[in-house]
């Protein structure tokens, strides 16, 4: 069996029991990268006074995971096999994925234990109302990839998230800046760690500040949707307009999503 295991992008107490104890039973330990899952391992020996028996380790990232695959056998898994990526939930922005659909191929049991990640921490913590975003990950660093990436961010109706390193931070504000400097966004710096700083102002005065910030750190943005047609239009401006019902009905189906042969009824009713 194949457990996915999150890990602490930060504070080591936010490992869970079910964690803890899928690594405890671990008799093989994929990870994106070995040093860091034998580092996690001894911090957490130390802080909780346990003993991690494994000693099968083996590294499992972008770069070499079809090789992996290729030649894995089904048989591995009659062990308990865990993937850890290096910090947070595995498969987002972070390898695994593959190695999930490989067990799905091969119709071989495996079990996502929930946890720690950035992403969805920096969403409960921006205080936008949007039930909705869509997850960038990392943008390109530069070229055609990057600005087309970017150009769907600004122009996304629906809230949009981004990964960022302390290396292009000021890039990618100044960018986002330069197309709408008053578009709203949250930002968070080393998110559960000592030094976590978070803001959220317009892309202009963000800048400003961050400019002259210590902006070392991993990063989450999190960037308002652009202003949807009819968004700041009300159903009472339309029905107070000068026009046929049908026409009326068919301008608040529009901005409302309401069928419109309801709404002209309403509309009769109203006559």
């Amino acid at each position: 069996m194949l457990t996915l295991v999150p890990t602490p992008i930060g504070n080591l107490e936010d490992i869970s029991k079910r964690a803890i104890k899928a690594l405890l039973e671990a008799e093989l330990i994929f990870c994106e990268d070995t040093r860091v899952t034998k580092k996690l391992l001894q911090l957490l020996s130390q802080k909780e006074n346990l003993q991690f028996n494994c000693t099968d380790f083996r590294s499992f990232h972008l770069h070499n995971e079809k090789q992996i695959l290729k030649n894995l056998s089904k048989d591995e898994f009659d062990k308990n096999v865990v993937y850890v990526s290096d910090a947070g939930m595995p498969c987002v922005s972070d390898p695994g994925a593959s190695l999930v659909q490989f067990c799905i191929e091969n119709k071989i049991d495996y079990d996502v234990i929930p946890g720690a990640n950035a992403l969805l921490t920096a969403f409960a913590m921006s205080g936008f109302e949007n039930t909705e975003f869509t997850f960038y990950g990392f943008l390109a660093h530069k070229g055609k990839e990057r600005h087309q990436k970017l150009a769907q961010v600004m122009q996304s109706n629906i809230l949009s998230i981004l990964y960022e390193s302390p290396h292009r931070l000021l890039k990618t504000l100044e960018e986002i800046k330069n197309i709408d400097e008053n578009r709203t966004l949250f930002l968070i710096k080393e998110l559960t760690k000592m030094h976590q700083k978070y803001y959220k102002e317009s892309a202009k005065n963000i800048f400003d500040i961050l400019k002259n910030e210590n902006i070392k750190g991993e990063w989450v943005i999190i960037v308002e949707p652009t202003p949807t047609k009819g968004e700041n239009l009300e159903v009472s401006d339309i029905e107070n307009l000068d026009l046929p019902p049908k026409t009326k009905a068919k301008l608040i189906a529009k901005i409302t999503g309401k069928n419109v042969k309801e709404i002209y009824q309403q509309l009769l009713d109203k006559i």
